[in-house]
């Protein structure tokens, strides 16, 4: 088995905006970064005072603080991501304070309740379809947009576009697997459009996510998680939000990032190849664990089988078509 790459795992001097660093995977990207000396701008609806439509207590005050309590430098914005004008005014003051953008994350409404349902697509409410394609989705797009712009100036950044799985499916329902299938497809369109101008795009998924609403399902906390095991034996390979913060961090780092352009990436491989850890030392590996599939009844099995099966047949199909349309396009 090869060495694991080392990054330096250093950022002094660059500036990250974490669109959603309110909670799960978005507060702990924001932290590691932070940690690693990045100049860190976390956006959200939560604040202080003003609950976001989810009503949970979490807010991007709150993780402001504990960059700064760790040793980093924060600082917490109120923005709506659905509000172009807000996302302007964001991205504005970052460069009058700053002078330059080097990352962007969009972790924007990844736990949105509005993407909970689970069922077949004729049976599916679409009451909130709307709503939540315009928080889950528009809001991504209008984020990069306003954020190429200073990277490109710079001749230099890189966005990373949060979603689910690594594979093509994700979600219970034709909204929520619209919604993660596009955020992987956004990187992948706007990785070609910033590659001459030295920017990469990249989709990033963490592995069985210990965010603050799946600790509370299972009744347990980060200390006390391993509890969880008791209930379904897969939550022990669950990875805390810190640790595909910290794959961000490597990625961020690699000076050949770039050539990943457009690719979608998961926590564990890349903590297999840049060889970083979780907060307690451990090195989660959802991609390499024994998953217990016991629990979920046989049916959802054979969807998922059939899925798959039509998924690798479509990609296939797909790269032909792709290597032949690249023939007619010489150089």
């Amino acid at each position: 088995m090869a060495e694991p790459r080392r990054s330096t795992q250093s950022l002094d001097g660059t500036v990250a905006v974490v669109a959603g660093a309110t909670r799960g995977a978005g507060r702990g990207i924001a932290r590691a970064l932070g940690e690693a000396g990045a100049m860190v701008y976390c956006t959200g609806r939560s604040v202080r005072g003003d609950r976001s439509p989810y009503n949970r207590p979490e807010t991007i005050d709150e993780t402001a603080d504990m960059i700064g309590a760790a040793g980093g430098s924060a600082v917490a914005i109120r923005v709506d991501h659905t509000v172009e004008g807000e996302v302007a005014a964001l991205f504005d003051r970052v460069d009058r304070d700053r002078g330059r953008l080097d990352i962007l994350v969009n972790s924007i409404a990844g736990e949105d309740p509005l993407m909970a349902q689970w069922c077949a697509f004729w049976k599916t409410d679409l009451t909130n379809a709307e709503p939540a394609l315009r928080q889950s989705l528009l809001s991504h797009i209008i984020t990069a947009k306003h954020a190429a712009p200073y990277m490109i100036r710079n001749r230099g950044g890189l966005i990373v576009e949060v979603t689910e799985n690594d594979v093509l499916s994700a979600g219970g329902n034709p909204v929520t697997q619209t919604i993660k299938l596009a955020l992987k497809g956004l990187a992948l369109n706007m990785a070609a459009e910033l590659r001459p101008h030295n920017v990469a795009a990249v989709a990033v998924t963490p592995g069985f996510l210990r965010s603050e609403t799946m600790l509370e399902r299972f009744g347990v906390t980060e200390e006390t998680w391993r509890e969880g095991g008791k209930k379904d034996r897969n939550f022990l390979a669950s990875e805390s939000p810190l640790f595909v913060g910290r794959a961000v961090v490597a990625l961020a780092n690699d000076p050949a990032i770039l050539a990943r352009s457009g690719q979608l990436l998961s926590s564990w491989e890349l903590g297999r190849e840049y060889g970083f850890t979780d907060a307690d030392g451990r090195r989660p590996d959802w991609g390499a664990s024994d998953i217990d599939f016991s629990r979920h009844p046989e049916s959802l099995l054979e969807l998922l089988r059939t899925g798959a099966e039509i998924q690798l047949l479509w990609l296939s199909d797909l790269q032909r078509k792709t290597r032949h349309f690249l023939t007619k396009l010489t150089r």
